[in-house]
């Protein structure tokens, strides 16, 4: 028995095959990934991010984005579907359609068992690519922890961890403020 072979789209083919799709599908150098829909505590920490963010930026050249807008990396050649994406300044996108970000500021991701390794891997290399991308942030569904990786200078990251209920994740990039006891006010 021999393995079938993998079949590999350009990027126009999967701009136009993902435009017309009924579900979400990340695109790594040729390679598409069908996204999973998500569970009752990553949709509600998805939305109350977009909520606390959305508020605190919203007379400030600033937007929020959920899990609907993508994302372009083009030093590894992919396109990717963050949880949640802050946006400062002019936007950039690839095209008029203005569904492919090029230049986000913060990018969040709500970990879940099965993308939980490769958000805190492979993607964040991935990510790392994006010339503006000042914060990114992890937030686990599972337990009350915030983890926020800042870039400083072109290839270093600070990384803290914050997991007390009063503690404070401070977005210096967007100039906002992130309790631990607001994003996991529903959370069970």
């Amino acid at each position: 028995m021999t393995s079938q072979p993998k079949s590999y789209l350009t990027r126009e083919e999967y701009l136009e095959q993902e435009r017309k799709a009924e579900y979400k599908s990340e695109y790594h150098a040729g390679e598409v990934f069908a996204l999973a829909g998500a569970r009752r505590n990553h949709n509600l920490i998805v939305s109350t991010m977009n909520r606390l963010l959305g508020n605190q930026l919203a007379d400030r050249e600033c937007n929020v984005y959920v899990s609907d807008l993508r994302v372009r990396i083009p030093g590894a050649d992919a396109y990717v579907y963050p949880d949640v994406v802050v946006c400062c300044g002019e936007e950039q996108f690839e095209d008029e359609q203005q569904d492919v970000l090029l230049n986000p500021v913060v990018i969040v991701e709500v970990l879940s068992d099965s993308t939980e390794a490769y958000d805190r891997g492979r993607k964040f290399q991935i990510y790392q690519q994006i010339e503006s991308l000042r914060e990114y942030i992890l937030v686990s569904q599972n337990s009350h922890r915030i983890e926020q990786f800042v870039r400083q200078g072109e290839k270093d990251w600070v990384y803290t961890d914050h997991h007390d209920s009063e503690d404070k994740v401070i977005l210096a990039s967007v100039g906002c403020e992130l309790g631990l006891d607001e994003v996991y006010a529903k959370v069970k």
